[in-house]
């Protein structure tokens, strides 16, 4: 690598950055040992890594031999967005654009795993026109397989298909055996063991004959594929530098990935911080970020970023004496320049209802004071903790957003217009045909079957759709379906699109009463579609990191600019606002009741605190309900609870919080001590006896 004459770009990063961004380049062309960025709440994780890889272009790396993964694929072009604007500091804007154009192994790991298995499909036995199923789909095609197998008729209820799929991937994704597997995360369903594993057996098989993946395919063949000495060399020796970023959020067989592309981890750096590690439920694991020193010992470095740019002091002691009490972690406490004297709001209330209030009326005292209601946000552990504080806002007339909905790709309409272009590109794919033909009125389940077993057999399925006879209902529907998927067969990228939806919009208004919203989605489609190549790579790119929808988010402002944030802690990880109020602070809530049983699981919910209270730039308000609605209880008598403040907040925390409660009580009138009460009670009771 050449040496650098003007590193002045470096210049605003504080010293640890600067580390993190300058660890193992240097001017000899070695490849740095592995480093573990441990990256704080707040700390400029993303602008740090994203100076690294700038850095490392700047300094003479190839960025085609750079392989970068992050959680979704917006922030993968976000990095990339961000690293051209740093190295075009130094190189100038042409040379700059052609470095950046060239970094182009930036997404996640899903994206990678997919175009990976395109280019290398044939040396590992896959037909390169696979389709990739998302998770409805892939759920589908489980019922079928387990319908097929008789599962769906035993004599005590067998698990559902939903629930099948969970446990599928939590086997694969944990690298666990499936006793295990069901003793740790369905214990409810540890007795069918045998016929689970006969399910998946057939499951697998099916996707098979169909060409088709699901989305834990796309790591697992990943995985497998490193494990063979000559594929994991040519695969990790293409790419000098491999940077993970949100390391905390991986999962054991993305961990397996890693450590066959680069087993002694040289080039390989990850990102994280442990304490934010919050994603169990979708296998990830906080043992990923913790082990790495240990897997990679001794040559492993580890920079701590551990100031803060988002938070008053105040807010980062109190969420570091949360954090400080787990019982494993980097230790790290957080600090920053920005002084206050105010503490974070501890608000004892008397239920949702007034907890719903306090939020409304501080969020309106706030915006009176200049902030915008899009600067303040409310979160909670749970969707559905939002219900009274919805009501409440909508009846004072106040626009919100709700996060942690539907996704684009989950909308309807939107799943049927794919699963049409998935059918037209594979016809073996069962799940989608069954779906496209559910759409034809007249089309039943035996109907859509029977065409769909005449199509299996053939080495030509849509000539041999054309030459089936129209189911007796179907009629003219059927001719235009046909001839739609014939019209298809051949991509004539976008065009196929716009095509798909003018067949498609005569059934969205049979089927859809408010279809002129969800066609407004479908005309998105379109615009989005323009932006990709081709079919493949639109299907394959949607599926796996969708945008959100309009016509299923909750609560969208039509005619305001300016709205309130509500969110889940989870779908707000990664943001910021100037003022935080936290729902629900108590025992049952955080911890969940479902997330309190072992350590491991009571360790992430303190962690889900941690993340709530480090988005909070100014304000903090966590309140603390006595009493409040239990979901999902049995429906049996009254199905709210009593509660105290969370155990993450014990006593000796309490002088680094403001306590209060809500609403103040009145002031006592002059003499009001000793004024009789106007009905007393107790005086009943006790002659109740008598």
């Amino acid at each position: 690598m050449p040496a650098l004459a003007n590193t002045a770009y470096l210049d605003a990063l504080n010293p640890e950055q600067r580390r993190a961004v300058e660890h193992g380049v240097g001017t000899d062309g070695t490849i740095g040992a592995p480093l573990l960025v441990i990256a704080g709440a707040g700390s400029g994780k993303t602008n740090t890594l994203a100076h690294r890889v700038a850095h490392l272009i700047v300094s003479g790396a190839d960025p085609r031999r750079i392989l970068l993964m992050t959680f979704s694929r917006r922030a993968a072009s976000e990095m990339a967005a961000r690293v051209e604007r740093i190295a075009r500091r130094v190189l100038g804007d042409n040379k700059a654009g052609v470095m950046t154009d060239a970094l182009s192994w930036a997404g996640t790991f899903h994206g990678i795993g997919a175009r990976l298995l395109r280019e290398f499909s044939e040396r590992i036995g896959l037909d390169p026109a696979f389709t990739i199923h998302d998770r409805e789909d892939s759920s589908d095609l489980m019922n079928l397989v387990r319908h097929d197998l008789g599962l769906s008729r035993t004599e005590s209820r067998f698990p559902t298909k939903g629930t099948c799929l969970s446990i599928y991937s939590r086997c694969v994704n944990a690298e666990l055996p499936i006793e295990t597997a069901l003793g740790q995360s369905f214990p409810w369903c540890a007795g069918w063991a045998a016929e689970l594993k006969q399910l998946f057996a057939a499951y697998v098989e099916s996707k098979q004959q169909q060409n088709v993946l699901d989305y834990d395919d796309l790591l697992l063949y990943w995985a497998q594929m490193v494990t063979d000495a000559a594929l994991a060399g040519e695969i990790g020796g293409r790419f000098d530098h491999v940077m993970v970023d949100e390391y905390q959020d991986t999962n054991r067989l993305q961990s397996s990935i890693l450590l066959g592309l680069k087993p002694a981890g040289h080039g390989l750096t990850v990102v994280g911080d442990d304490a934010q590690s919050i994603y169990s439920f979708r296998a990830a694991t906080v043992r990923n970020i913790l082990d790495f020193p240990e897997q990679f010992s001794p040559v492993a470095e580890i920079i701590t970023l551990d100031r803060n740019y988002r938070s008053t002091q105040p807010i980062l002691s109190a969420a570091n004496g949360v954090i400080s009490l787990a019982k494993e972690r980097f230790t790290k406490n957080l600090w920053t320049d920005r002084t206050s004297t105010r503490k974070p709001q501890l608000v004892a209330i008397r239920d949702e209802a007034d907890q719903a209030r306090y939020v409304v009326e501080q969020v309106l005292a706030t915006r009176e004071e200049g902030a915008l209601l899009k600067h303040q946000a409310v979160l909670f552990r749970t969707s559905s903790h939002s219900g009274p504080l919805e009501v409440e806002l909508t009846r004072r007339n106040i626009p919100f957003v709700k996060f942690g909905g539907l996704k684009f790709l989950d909308a309807a309409h939107v799943k049927d217009m794919l699963a049409l272009l998935r059918f037209a590109a594979n016809p073996r794919d069962r799940v989608a045909g069954f779906r496209v033909l559910h759409l034809l009125p007249g089309v039943g389940p035996a109907s859509a079957q029977r065409v769909l077993d005449c199509m299996a057999e053939a080495a030509d399925p849509i000539s041999v759709l054309a030459s089936l006879p129209s189911p007796p209902r179907a009629g003219e529907d059927w001719r235009l379906f046909v001839e739609t998927i014939e019209n298809l067969r051949f991509s004539e990228w976008p065009v196929d699109l716009e095509r798909a939806r003018l067949w498609y919009e005569p059934h969205l208004d049979r089927i859809h009463e408010d279809s002129e919203v969800r066609r407004a989605d479908l005309i998105q489609l379109e615009q989005i579609a323009a932006g990709y190549p081709s079919r493949e790579r639109f299907l394959t790119e949607l599926t796996l990191d969708p945008p959100d929808a309009t016509s299923d988010q909750a609560g969208v402002p039509l005619r305001d600019e300016d709205y309130l944030i509500l969110s889940t802690i989870h779908s707000a990880k990664g943001q910021e606002w100037k003022s935080v109020y936290v729902l629900n602070v108590v025992d049952g809530c955080m911890p969940s009741d479902l997330g309190a049983g072992t350590s491991a699981e009571l360790e992430e919910e303190r962690r889900l605190l941690y993340v709530a209270m480090t988005r909070a730039k100014d304000d903090l308000h966590l309140l603390v309900p006595q009493r409040f609605f239990v979901h999902g209880q049995a429906a049996k008598g009254d199905r709210h609870m009593y509660a105290s403040r969370t155990r993450f907040i014990p006593e000796k925390l309490l002088p680094m919080f403001e306590r209060s409660t809500w609403p103040r009580a009145p002031a006592a009138e002059p003499g009001s001590a000793n004024r009789a009460p106007q009905v007393d009670i107790r005086a009943r009771m006790r002659g109740m006896w008598r």
